[in-house]
């Protein structure tokens, strides 16, 4: 049994399948492909975050007290009812939302100006496998509808799936639901597409869903009655038992130690003076008269260090460089 300040259910893991990995109490994966479109922070109301497109056509809103946290519309004109709605619920990942959301920015960028009917408004196909096609090209299979004129698609291991309302009544009835994790408040997630939502948007969605990335959460953040469904696995490795045996890993103030002390160490083996260039240009053609024969005058005599004695730097501060070229005067 671990405390609620135990270190352990605030360490960071990677959790697979991420359709079961639930939120973590944040939004900021799903606003990430939209960070450049104007903010609007809301004091009053169940709303505190609404992202619009510059063109205040697409709504990207974050409820975060509420039980569908996440509400995304699009509509023909900024002021014009909207054309298709989707939620997504408090489980919901917020790495799914950024399907969509990544869909929608990249819609929105490719589209022209002056397009009134831009693809994040185009209608939806009239084959319902097209929404879902990442599920089934994944592998996930057709299951047994628990009501008429529905479609069902299930995950390999039945914890996720989809449902295809083919009746489609009203513009804003149910049409597609994506979800995974077992039923419950806190366990299952939803994610609703209303009927008019272009068929690409959704299969956006789908495909993270489908894919087999898993997701970075803290220990804490995973439902009790969903630890058994998921594999958690460390982000990071645990740090080797201390002994004299086993080096320390460099901490960030270490690094930063390092770079200063190669950064001096560097700057002391360039001339500062033009004395210290005229120096390291005598000591040139000292070395190429040499190579071709001519004779030299030769500098003092350097004592030569006894093999025990410690080594030097061979980059030396311009003062000592002098010292040790400048012939010494007779006594």
């Amino acid at each position: 049994m671990h405390t609620p300040d135990d270190p352990y259910l605030y360490e960071e893991v990677l959790v697979s399948p991420m359709y079961l990995a639930g939120s973590n109490g944040t939004g900021d994966a799903g606003f990430a492909p939209v960070a450049h479109w104007p903010h609007h922070y809301l004091d009053d109301g169940p709303c505190q975050l609404l992202v619009t497109s510059p063109d205040g056509r697409i709504r990207i809103g974050w409820f975060g007290d509420d039980f569908e946290l996440w509400k995304i519309s699009a509509a023909t004109e900024a002021a014009s009812a909207t054309r298709w709605t989707a939620t997504f619920n408090h489980v919901t990942p917020a790495e799914i939302v950024a399907g969509l959301t990544t869909a929608l920015a990249h819609d929105y960028a490719e589209a022209d100006a002056y397009d009134s009917n831009r693809r994040f408004l185009a209608n939806p196909s009239i084959y319902w496998a097209d929404a879902v096609r990442p599920l089934t090209d994944a592998g996930w299979k057709r299951g047994v509808p628990t009501t008429p004129g529905t479609i069902e698609i299930v995950a390999p291991y039945g914890q996720a799936g989809a449902v295809i309302d083919r009746r489609r009544y009203g513009p804003d009835d149910e049409a597609v639901t994506l979800w995974a994790g077992p039923p419950g408040w806190g366990t299952r997630a939803e994610a609703v597409f209303s009927t008019g939502t272009p068929s690409h948007l959704i299969a956006a969605t789908a495909g993270v869903m489908a894919d087999s990335a898993p997701v970075i959460r803290e220990r804490h953040q995973i439902a009790r009655r969903m630890e058994h469904l998921v594999t958690l696995i460390p982000a990071a490795p645990a740090a080797p038992a201390a002994g004299p045996w086993v080096s320390r890993a460099p901490t960030p103030l270490d690094v930063r130690r390092t770079a200063v002390t190669q950064a001096v160490h560097r700057a002391a083996c360039v001339p500062r003076t033009a004395a210290d260039l005229r120096v390291m240009a005598a000591r040139s053609r000292t070395a190429t008269s040499t190579r071709t024969g001519a004779p030299s005058p030769v500098p003092a005599a350097v004592p030569l260090l006894s093999p025990s004695a410690p080594r030097r730097s061979r980059c030396l501060p311009p003062r000592t460089v002098r010292d040790l070229v400048r012939p010494k005067s007779p006594s």
